[in-house]
């Protein structure tokens, strides 16, 4: 099955799109972590242990939701182009 070649247009469309949704994650990601692990008040200017133990583990579960979410509604996605050729096809043979 042939891939379709999207135009130029649409190709810098879906790169701006993937840049803004990436960004959106990093910053959802920080300002979540940071709410969970780090004081209001800053004690040393270092992270200690337990913060950066508790960043570490915010990190990687954020990143695996996130990567979960991504799977499923891909899965979805795809799931819904199948349906669609389905009726597609069965509008044809009519």
């Amino acid at each position: 099955m042939a891939v379709p070649q999207l135009d130029p247009a649409k190709l810098q469309l879906v790169q701006e799109l993937e840049i803004e949704m990436m960004s959106d994650m990093y910053n959802r990601l920080v300002t979540t972590c940071h709410r969970k692990c780090i004081p209001l008040k800053y004690h040393e200017p270092e992270l200690g242990k337990g913060e950066s133990v508790c960043l570490d583990r915010c990190v990687a579960k954020y990143l695996d939701v996130h990567e979960r979410i991504g799977k499923k509604l891909s899965n979805m996605s795809q799931g819904d182009s199948e349906d669609l050729t389905k009726i597609n096809l069965q509008e044809t043979k009519k």
